[in-house]
């Protein structure tokens, strides 16, 4: 098998996988109990918090776990801008962020607040002058993703920071880093954010875990009510097994990062080489470690279906948008033939140049 969509999920590690089964056979205590199986399942949500933190170079405090990157968006999002109210009612995001950023800025829009959608370069980034003539004195809250999860594309987020805190130093500024965690080097220091949003499943972890870095200082309000769990941010027993093998895969993709980026650009660059040599398909975009092409020959869904028949498996996107045009191609102005034939390869640093090369062979063929 040739897996080539990771950035829709990835295969959980051996180590991760074993350490959300030891949490479930073994270690199954509820960590609200103060007895010594909910103490020692407390244990564990504490480890995986410090391997979060010190991954993005914050305190463990500043962690609060969530169900995925979804509930992390929204709880940034909405909240945030529930927070910052009174100060500005007026918000700024890209036309190309995740479902779960644009559907939460959707719902603000229809709730009292004014929100900017700013379109991406051709490229995929957004223009920081754009970014910047958009800034008012009444914007209270930012969203921008630091890497997209269709084109790979990185944005400028650390700038984009600084321009906003000239006007806006009380405004509060999120990062989508669902894409980037694991593949690229960043630290919330380095970056500036406030709110910074990583999910499990996108780093060879188990799904249902993500989490929310939140700044200390900043109050955030809880959107679920319940029993005060993550300090009173994320209501409901937290899903221990889930958080335990998030925690491993993090200290996994941590211990060696620079071989993983490494191998990761090695891998694209194999791609990308392998590309220009087939004049029948398109290369739309090949940002870090998610490239996007076309095959103008046929729709989207018969390439995928071609591909997996030959065991090869990508997508035609995001995962979230099954059987949607791309917003984030349109946005960048894409010729409407190739969205309509566009694939998206997103790859990890599990990857092999097999991979690459059966990829290469199978486009060849069907081009």
């Amino acid at each position: 098998m040739h897996y080539l969509d990771n950035a829709s999920t990835t295969r959980v590690t051996r180590s991760a996988a074993n350490a959300a089964l030891d949490a479930m056979l073994n270690r199954f205590g509820n960590p609200s109990s103060v007895h010594s199986l909910g103490i020692e399942a407390e244990g564990i949500i504490s480890r995986a918090r410090k391997e979060l933190a010190d991954a993005l170079g914050c305190k463990p405090q500043e962690i609060y776990f969530t169900s995925g990157g979804t509930e992390a968006d929204n709880l940034a999002v909405i909240q945030g801008a529930e927070l910052q109210k009174r100060k500005g009612r007026h918000i700024i995001t890209t036309s190309i962020e995740h479902p779960a950023v644009i559907n939460a800025m959707k719902y603000l829009a229809s709730n009292g607040f004014e929100v900017t959608f700013l379109s991406p370069e051709k490229d995929g980034t957004v223009s920081l002058e754009a970014f910047e003539q958009s800034v008012r004195r009444d914007t209270v809250l930012v969203s921008m993703m630091l890497c997209n999860n269709e084109t790979g594309a990185f944005q400028p987020v650390a700038e984009a920071v600084r321009l906003f805190r000239e006007k806006n130093p009380d405004g509060l500024f999120h990062t989508d880093a669902v894409q980037a965690f694991m593949k690229q080097r960043f630290d919330v220091r380095s970056l500036g954010v406030d709110l910074l949003s990583v999910s499990s499943h996108k780093i060879h972890g188990p799904k249902g875990a993500g989490a929310l870095y939140v700044r200390g200082g900043v109050k955030m309000k809880p959107l679920l009510h319940g029993g005060n769990q993550e300090s009173g941010l994320r209501s409901g027993t937290e899903a221990v097994p889930a958080i335990a093998g998030f925690g491993e895969a993090v200290r996994e993709a941590r211990a060696d990062l620079q071989n993983n980026m490494e191998k990761i650009d090695r891998l694209r660059g194999r791609l990308i080489a392998g590309l220009a040599r087939l004049p029948k398909v398109e290369l739309i975009a090949a940002g870090s470690a998610i490239i996007t092409l076309a095959v103008p020959k046929y729709p989207t869904e018969v390439i995928i279906r071609l591909l997996e028949s030959r065991n090869i498996f990508v997508s035609g996107g995001s995962a979230c948008s099954r059987g949607k045009s791309s917003h984030v191609l349109e946005a960048m102005k894409v010729q409407p033939n190739l969205i309509k034939s566009s694939v998206r390869v997103s790859l990890s640093w599990h990857n092999t140049d097999e991979d690459i090369d059966a990829l290469l062979l199978a486009l060849e063929e069907i081009a």
